[in-house]
């Protein structure tokens, strides 16, 4: 595979593009996060029933579920920079019309386009952060790539209950479709055309489809991401109800909730040094699961009263997402080394993201489940951790995929 890169006296600004992709990826992940702040003023506004409120939490993720894959052929034959813009400009459109939404139905049907926004935006960057960076900063680039989600999900839930609160639900979504306007300029006028160009072999569609499914390593780190995403989103999302559960104040849970999700950067950053001075992707991976495992046992545990004191289970958490963002980089960084071509790039990303769908799509109602099935919280870790070792058990097999190709460490 490839790995030059465009030279410096390419780059249109002084702005490094490399940072321009990673910000555009916080603003489409900003429109993924936009809505749990508002959900309260929403079911009051729109006389929202809470199932529907449900569904239109997860009708973002609709798209990634049933795209992701597709999306990421067409991105490759589209052009990079060219999808990245286009599905700016999409989101910008959706969350404009959908302030002027007046009923449920409407905004369902929205939400569910803005999923597509977000893959159009997301599925490409891998692909022009490896053409743009130098090889020996790849690594690197790709743990602050990973940060993307949970930096956006932290500023939403920080920003998003005062902006409401000032301004109402309508502004929160119209200011973020100015935001998401803003940056495919932005985009545009900073990552360097000639990135837009990335052939895939002359291959086809269906060929380029038929490849990367063909392969062990795409499949591995797909399902990885699963693992990984069922139950990282399933912590973080009921770590409101057992706070509150526990007495803490809403605004005190908010601010919890965003420190939670936000020191997740931290994880994603670390893999990418860990990686950059050596260590072994598979012992990154591992290090993550295994700390998820027990930092969510640690959590849980003591959720209904039992178990550790508060302030332990509140550092367990930070442990489960800190550390756990280990493994998001670490799977973006050997995207690159399974892809069958560099043109396919972004057509395994898609289906990394195709799984990572289905994993948060699935992950909370089955966490949910065990807690009905149980009564409490206690045992829902054994949810988690049986994700964790389905985690590992991939883990081992990639790692064994990658020590029978070129001697890199795996």
């Amino acid at each position: 595979m490839s790995s030059t890169s465009p030279v410096a006296g390419e780059r249109h600004s002084r702005v490094d593009p490399a940072l321009i992709i990673i910000a555009a990826g916080v603003c489409a992940a900003l429109h993924v996060g936009k809505l749990p702040p508002a959900i309260t003023t929403l079911r009051e506004a729109l006389d929202m029933t809470l199932v529907e409120a449900g569904f239109l939490l997860s009708l973002v993720q609709v798209a990634g579920m049933s795209c992701g894959v597709a999306f990421g052929v067409l991105v490759d034959g589209f052009g990079l920079r060219r999808s990245m813009a286009l599905g700016l400009f999409v989101l910008a459109a959706v969350s404009a019309i959908g302030g002027l939404a007046q009923g449920v139905a409407m905004l369902m049907v929205l939400r569910a386009c803005e999923g597509f926004g977000f893959l159009l935006v997301v599925l490409p960057a891998p692909g022009l952060l490896r053409r743009l960076v130098a090889p020996q900063r790849v690594s690197l680039m790709f743990g602050l790539w990973g940060t993307f989600m949970p930096l956006a999900t932290a500023l939403a839930l920080l920003i998003g209950p005062l902006f409401i609160g000032a301004f109402g639900w309508r502004a929160w979504w119209w200011a973020l479709a100015l935001v998401s306007l803003l940056m495919a300029f932005v985009l545009l006028r900073c990552v360097p055309a000639a990135l837009a160009v990335q052939p895939a072999a002359g291959a086809r569609w269906a060929e380029r489809l038929r490849r990367t499914l063909a392969e062990p390593g795409p499949w591995l780190v797909a399902l990885i991401f699963a693992a990984y995403s069922g139950q990282w989103l399933a912590v973080i999302g009921f770590l409101p109800a057992i706070y509150m559960q526990a007495g803490v104040s809403g605004a005190a849970t908010g601010v919890l909730t965003a420190l939670a999700a936000g020191v997740n950067m931290a994880g994603n950053i670390g893999a990418g040094h860990l990686l950059h001075r050596g260590v072994a992707p598979g012992r990154v991976l591992v290090i993550g699961f295994v700390t998820m495992t027990l930092a969510a046992a640690a959590t849980f545990a003591g959720a209904d009263g039992a178990g550790l004191p508060a302030w332990a289970r509140f550092v367990a958490v930070l442990l489960f997402s800190g550390v756990g963002g280990l493994i998001p980089a670490t799977l973006f960084a050997l995207a690159v080394r399974v892809a069958p071509d560099e043109g396919m790039l972004s057509t395994t990303i898609g289906w990394m993201q195709q799984w990572s769908a289905f994993g948060q799509f699935s992950g909370p109602p089955v966490v949910a489940w065990v807690a009905s099935v149980a009564g409490g919280w206690e045992f829902t870790w054994l949810a988690t951790g049986a994700a964790s070792v389905c985690g590992l058990l991939l883990t081992g097999a990639l790692a064994r995929l990658l020590s029978t190709h070129a001697g890199r460490p795996t």
